[in-house]
């Protein structure tokens, strides 16, 4: 069985412009220094561009939590950060949102989400479905982008939200826009 690449909604593969770009030309007019991650193949295009951006820092981690603390250190250290997960990583963070809330700290997630269109693996439906809940619960606003002509507008009012006015948000990346993940035999 092998894994083929993301593909857009239209079942095209994820390619080399849209929405990525927007995102890292966004995250770069805010000054971000510092991109906490857990590899993530709707995040892939992104990842690589921060790799390769010298302004920034890219930082994989074992696991989603670990980012939290980063944002939060990079914060206190002066810097601005945006972390990338996939919703099945959302869960594992609900004890290190509260550092955000309760320390009042800026912090800006990029989120691609599973376990909704054209998904075939059925263990991402359960937080699929809750990752909106599970963040507001913890006190973290949420915006959602499901057309790539929405992503940049989305991803600047976040990070403008975050970076000037301190509240803490999600985006959410519908599965609708990073495309369903296919296996082949």
């Amino acid at each position: 069985m092998t894994l083929k690449p993301e593909t857009d909604m239209d079942g095209g593969a994820i390619t080399e412009g849209g929405w990525p770009d927007q995102i890292h030309a966004v995250l770069k007019s805010y000054g971000v220094a510092q991109v906490p991650y857990v590899p993530d193949g709707g995040h892939a295009r992104l990842i690589e561009q921060i790799h390769a951006d010298p302004d920034m820092r890219a930082i994989s981690l074992t696991t989603e939590e670990e980012g939290i603390a980063v944002a939060c250190g990079a914060w206190l250290g002066g810097q601005r950060s945006a972390m990338l997960m996939q919703s099945s990583g959302v869960g594992n963070c609900i004890n290190m949102l509260s550092l955000v809330t309760s320390c009042r700290l800026p912090f800006l997630t990029l989120v691609t989400m599973r376990g909704e269109w054209g998904e075939f693996n059925p263990w991402q439906f359960a937080m699929g479905s809750k990752v909106q809940q599970v963040f507001e619960m913890m006190d973290i606003h949420c915006l959602r982008a499901v057309c790539a002509d929405e992503v940049a507008e989305t991803v600047s009012a976040a990070a403008r939200m975050a970076y000037e006015g301190g509240t803490p948000v999600a985006v959410l990346l519908s599965q609708r826009l990073i495309g369903a993940k296919v296996f082949v035999k």
